[in-house]
């Protein structure tokens, strides 16, 4: 009977050793990117914690999606390198699904002869220039159709009532000198 006990014991302890034994990779919270410190045209992604300190404790490979393109990267000491090399000016986005929420950023990659310098590009910025460029367009197009008005009246009473340009500017000044 003693011996059944011990048998069930280690059976049922070799049972839980897979599950003590395999390791939870630690969820990247947050990202930064830069330019490798080589400087060869490749960007090193950091794992950063909420204060924006690297996190060393991030090691082994985990899936980054970069301009769509799925990409494992290798981290070691919480510093990952990207494998191509960027030739030119872009933009680029990158995106980490980490456990339950998702880390995306929107990069503009200025690459010049002293190397490469990435811009974080907000997403309120994405949002608030259509916004800012649909107001002045429809602010213009009210400054247009009043400008179109004016000029159909002057048209009118330039060629039916024998109003001329020189005299409309000098009678405009001449207005403004009475002003001041």
């Amino acid at each position: 009977m003693k011996n059944s006990w011990i048998i069930g014991l280690l059976l049922a302890l070799i049972g839980l050793l897979p599950l003590t034994s395999t390791a939870q990779q630690v969820a990247i919270s947050d990202f930064m990117v830069k330019e490798n410190l080589s400087q060869n045209g490749k960007l090193a992604i950091i794992a950063t914690d909420s204060l924006e300190k690297t996190n060393n404790n991030i090691q082994g490979n985990y899936r980054f999606t970069i301009n769509g393109f799925e990409q494992d990267l290798k981290f070691a000491d919480g510093v990952a390198v990207t494998s191509n090399p960027i030739a030119s000016s872009t933009f680029v986005y990158f995106k980490h699904k980490s456990g339950q929420k998702d880390i995306g950023k929107l990069f503009f990659l200025r690459v010049t002869e002293k190397g490469i310098t990435p811009y974080k590009i907000s997403g309120m910025l994405l949002l608030i220039i259509p916004l800012l460029i649909l107001y002045i367009a429809y602010k213009f197009k009210r400054f247009l159709i009043t400008l179109l008005i004016l000029a159909i009246i002057y048209f009118y009473l330039n060629y039916s009532k024998g109003l001329d340009v020189r005299e409309l500017i000098e009678s405009s000044i001449l207005g403004i000198k009475n002003l001041i």
